[in-house]
């Protein structure tokens, strides 16, 4: 069979397929928009930072999501009572250290560091994979440990000042308290 259609009918048809790719497109756009709402308010800081390092909100979204799939996948804990004592009790020991040798106490607040996120399940590795681990659950805190990592660990002869040691300290003892806190399980939503 042949149809023939009228000029009204293909009309009618044509208007139907742009509002049809109009609303498809708006919806994508909304989709787009609220995925990058989402990945900004989980990741804040973290999220303008991937941006930056991948050149694109979309890039730095599959990375932040492949961030997410790799942590589900390990066994992350809380610390039983008696860990967290210890690494509070090694955590006052190395802060006393830093007011008479403050190079070693930054150190050793980066080993501590290290130590906890071993106990927490995090697992061992170079400095960024553990970074974009942690920064998962804790991404409010990463630029600190970042900074404070990079006094630490700064190679060459130059060495950091009694200040940046300072800030250093109080930039590990940021994410100390975020990681020996015990983390509440995410509120289960109800359906009303």
């Amino acid at each position: 069979m042949f149809y023939q259609f009228t000029n009204t009918q293909l009309m009618i048809a044509a208007v139907v397929v742009v509002v049809a790719v109009v609303i498809a497109v708006a919806g994508y756009l909304t989709y787009r928009r609220s995925r990058t709402r989402a990945f900004r308010t989980r990741f804040g800081p973290e999220y303008d930072r991937a941006v930056k390092t991948h050149g694109s909100s979309r890039k730095a979204e599959a990375k932040l999501a492949d961030r997410e799939t790799h942590v589900k996948t390990l066994e992350l804990r809380d610390l039983g009572v008696t860990e967290r004592e210890r690494f509070v009790a090694d955590w006052q020991v190395v802060q006393a250290r830093f007011v008479d040798h403050p190079k070693i106490a930054v150190n050793e607040a980066d080993e501590l560091i290290s130590s906890l996120l071993v106990a927490r399940g995090y697992p061992k590795g170079s400095f960024d994979q553990r970074a974009a681990d942690i920064s998962v659950s804790y991404p409010r805190v990463m630029e600190d440990y970042r900074l404070a990592n990079g006094i630490a660990v700064r190679p060459g002869r130059v060495d950091a000042s009694t200040e940046e040691l300072r800030t250093a300290m109080i930039q590990y003892r940021t994410i100390f308290d975020e990681l020996v806190q015990v983390q509440k399980p995410p509120a289960k939503r109800t359906a009303a």
